[in-house]
């Protein structure tokens, strides 16, 4: 029964009340838009919800079947909110908020947003006179919110709340919204501290469109390009959620929606979250039919609007209803659906007040709304872009929309090819010099392995007896960093000048004899003879000091860029990934008795990613065929030609992957998907053959009293959970599982000609670059985009030896990079892990390699079978 005594209703008046924001006009917006030239005039969007647009809008989503959006958003939230509200703080020590604050941005009727704060509600165990969570609708009409806060306060759902979560209205514009909150203006309300302004103020996008909650918006106004990440508030604040539902992004064209996302004052490893709703890039006749369903409530909707135009100029009869039609379509190639008016005749329009004359010619198009569609690609490109990771995503059961938690993390890497800058830079390889934001983005991901999730006590430990102790590490990147800019410029070593002789090389010795291993530094075997960590890190800092001088002395023209310095800098920068990832999988194996997991990321909740892995699709079919065809491995990049300064365009490689070079593959079929967790636990407990005796229990598994547990970052996760993503493992383990089903790992050749068919990349949300901080199932192989999907973030083996090739010439800066390991025991693998840099992972040439027994590294397999 809904509550009688609901408590008044308190709303905050934001409205921005600059001169220059309070002379803009809904007027000038529409003079604006019909003085373009013919075939480019357009009406701003917000004409469509004037009071009885509002109404037909609510008619829309309750009496229009075929507009999905909106029951397929409610229906997700109706199964699955108490999961979503769990994944929200799941970063909170036992899970219940404390004066945390809840922002929805473009709030309309709340119908839906009730199940939120219905399931926030069940995280308080007792209400108390202070509601531990604030939750404020930011909407821009006074009555409406004051009618919808009073409407949810006096419901069943309001009764529930009372005492646990209290209800506000911000009433504002979306500018208005996030201004508000950025400036600390809700400090003594709630948690949220004051944030830096200067991107609110940079993109002050205010408007809605067909998609969004109704009353969420104001009149256009265009953002720029992408600048800068809104800066992490010091202090022990709760998080800030924010709420943007409805597909209201989907009104934002492509750039204006990463630039505002990355405007929202997400504090960067806080536990901010935002929930997203983004409708998907679904069948052309299924999104034209949403938006012109059969009963004609949408044709009436849009029609309105043209009624508001005239009202807004002066005269509601303005635009008469007889000469204009409704024309709705998808632009498939940009994916989005696009409203139109069209003139049904020649006309002219004259401004009743100024006597403007607007012409119009039979059949030409005012456009009042676009409603973009998110592919794969589009999402995750747009997350990249705006700086935002992705922490869980929820579908409804038809697959059509998806309402992503996303978060602001430590650190990320942004794509290699930014699409706001793909005019601009077009000529420049991401293969090239590393950029300065490269080198910060690699220390903040390096900093935070070595000083964040090392304990003291692992300093001195190997938590791999093939490998050195975790400090050497930290020593090892500075130091391999400072010998080849001593080299490259002919400088004195760093100080102290010791340290090369201790932590110029590491080991990787043979693993069936540890005794035979290639040249290198020799350690000290006692802990007090060791350099300490705070002398390290202020050698760390004077060589990165380093490397920001040469760039500057780059930039000044004081030293002109040649292939050869661009050359050690991408050496250096991918010498750092590469070890950045070993020190992982060392650590890996302390996880849960001594690694610290990864903070500053929001972590997994395993029982809710479980069920959504457990319901992914399985592939259209085991494997798919492929060759016989020619394919190219490998890229010209001769040090010999190093003097050359024409360097931005040119791709960098290790010395194997030199040079380009035709490869003939045969007809063969291979797996969609690598080996999976419960795919080789099935074959190992169950004996799995004749050669059992080559099979050793992975390291990636740990056995705790009888069960077996998959190792992550976070502690050993049951069996159950990561029975779907890829087994890390050794070649050999593999190589024999492979065998006894018939098959055999792929070539080099074979795997790169599937990954150059089917892999989706970082963009289409490959799980690389710190993406999650462990594996997930691999999607390639569905239904949808031909195939195209990723592996779930491993490196994958190849039954290729590295060897010397034709052509191969040894790196003169690196000799032994790739020689020291022409030894017959080291297999070539490609791809890439969680934990691989985009630069890596995306280049298409790089061949990295492990010892076929070596059991640590964090590559798996799938399996090829002759034809």
């Amino acid at each position: 029964m809904a509550s009688s005594a609901a408590p008044a209703v308190n709303i905050i008046d934001i409205h921005a009340r600059e001169p220059a924001l309070a002379d803009h006009s809904i007027r000038d917006d529409i003079v604006a838009g019909l003085s373009q030239p013919a075939g480019q005039k357009w009406l701003p969007t917000m004409l469509l919800y004037d009071e009885r647009g509002l109404r037909i809008y609510d008619e829309i989503t309750t009496g229009a079947p075929e507009y999905y959006l909106f029951p397929a958003e409610e229906e997700i939230l109706k199964n699955k909110a108490d999961d979503i509200v769990k994944v929200m703080h799941a970063g909170v020590s036992d899970g219940r908020p404390v004066d945390e604050v809840v922002v929805e941005l473009g709030a309309g009727a709340l119908r839906k947003t009730s199940l939120i704060l219905r399931a926030l509600s069940r995280l308080v165990p007792e209400p108390s006179p202070a509601p531990p969570i604030s939750y404020y609708a930011l909407d821009l009409e006074k009555r409406e919110l004051e009618r919808t806060l009073d409407e949810l306060n006096r419901s069943n759902i309001g009764a529930e709340m009372k005492g646990k979560v209290s209800t506000s209205g911000l009433c504002g514009t979306y500018d208005d919204g996030l201004k508000f909150i950025a400036e600390g203006s809700l400090e003594g309300r709630c948690a949220i501290g004051k944030l830096n302004t200067a991107l609110a103020e940079k993109y002050p996008v205010s408007r809605v469109g067909r998609d969004a909650s109704p009353d969420s918006g104001s009149s256009r106004s265009r953002s720029e390009g992408t600048e800068g990440t809104p800066p992490s508030t010091p202090g022990g604040h709760q998080p800030l959620h924010l709420l943007f539902l409805g597909s209201s992004l989907g009104n934002f064209t492509r750039g204006e929606d990463a630039a505002f996302l990355k405007s929202l004052p997400l504090r960067p490893g806080s536990g901010d979250t935002l929930l997203l709703g983004l409708d998907h890039d679904n069948d052309p006749k299924k999104i034209e039919s949403a938006y012109n369903d059969s009963k004609g409530i949408t044709r009436e909707f849009i029609m309105n609007g043209l009624t508001c135009a005239g009202r807004a100029l002066g005269n509601e009869r303005l635009f008469e209803q007889d000469k204009w039609e409704y024309v709705g379509r998808y632009n498939a190639e940009l994916r989005r659906h696009e409203a139109y008016y069209k003139s049904t005749c020649d006309q002219t329009v004259v401004d009743p007040v100024t006597h403007a004359h607007f012409p119009f010619v039979k059949d030409e198009l005012v456009r009042v709304e676009v409603s973009y569609k998110f592919s794969e690609e589009d999402a995750y490109t747009l997350f990249s872009e705006a700086g935002l990771r992705p922490v869980h995503r929820w579908t409804d059961n038809a697959s059509q929309y998806s309402l992503w938690l996303l978060e602001r993390p430590k650190f990320m890497f942004p794509l290699l090819k930014s699409p706001s800058i793909e005019g601009k830079e077009a000529a420049r390889s991401p293969f090239s010099l590393p950029t300065v934001e490269e080198w910060q983005n690699m220390w903040a991901a390096w900093d935070f392995i070595t000083r964040e999730m090392i304990p003291p006590s692992m300093l001195f430990q190997k938590p791999i007896d093939l490998r050195h102790i975790c400090l050497f590490y930290c020593g090892h990147i500075p130091t391999f960093l400072s010998i080849h800019l001593s080299r490259l410029l002919n400088e004195p070593d760093t100080e102290p000048v010791e340290f090369k002789y201790i932590f110029e090389r590491g080991i990787d010795p043979i693993v069936d004899d540890p005794t035979q291993c290639h040249p290198h530094s020799e350690v000290p075997q006692r802990d007090e003879d060791w350099p300490s960590l705070p002398s390290i890190l202020e050698f760390q800092s004077r060589v990165r000091e380093r490397v920001l001088n040469l760039y500057r002395d780059i930039d000044s023209g004081k030293i002109t860029l040649t292939r050869k310095i661009a050359r050690v800098l991408f050496m250096t920068l991918e010498h750092e990934a590469f070890h950045a990832e070993t020190l992982l999988y060392m650590l890996l194996q302390r996880a849960g008795t001594g690694t610290i997991p990864p903070s500053g990321f929001i972590p997994p909740v395993w029982d809710v990613l479980a069920e959504s892995w457990n319901n992914q699709p399985e592939p259209i079919s085991e494997t798919v065929t492929l060759g016989p065809e020619e394919i190219t491995l490998g890229h010209d990049d001769d040090e010999a030609d190093d003097d050359s300064t024409d360097v931005l365009g040119h791709a960098f490689g290790w010395d194997n992957e030199h040079p380009q070079r035709k490869v003939h593959v045969g007809e063969f079929k291979i797996e969609w998907r690598p080996v999976t967790n419960g795919q080789f636990y099935d074959f190992y407990v169950n004996g799995g053959g004749k050669d059992m005796d080559k099979v050793h229990f992975p390291k990636s598994w740990v056995e705790i009293d009888g069960e077996v547990f998959v190792r992550t970052l976070y502690g050993p996760i049951p069996m159950r959970i990561a029975r779907n993503w890829p087994l890390i493992t050794s070649y050999d383990n593999l190589s024999t599982y492979a065998s006894v089903k018939g098959g055999r790992i792929p070539t080099e050749p074979e795997l790169r000609l599937f990954y150059d068919k089917f892999e989706c990349g970082y963009e289409g949300g490959a799980n690389v670059g710190f993406r999650n901080w462990h594996p997930i199932p691999a999607t390639s192989g569905g239904a949808k985009y031909g195939g195209r999907g990723h592996n779930g973030g491993v490196w994958e083996w190849t039954s290729t030896v590295l060897e010397k090739h034709d052509g191969f010439v040894p790196s003169k800066l690196y000799p032994g990079y790739s020689t020291d390991f022409f030894d017959t025991h080291h297999q070539v693998v490609i791809g890439g892990s969680y934990a691989t840099i985009p630069r890596l992972a995306e280049r298409r040439t790089l061949r990295n390699y492990y010892q076929h027994n070596y059991p640590y590294a964090w590559v798996g397999a799938r399996v090829a079978y002759d034809v």
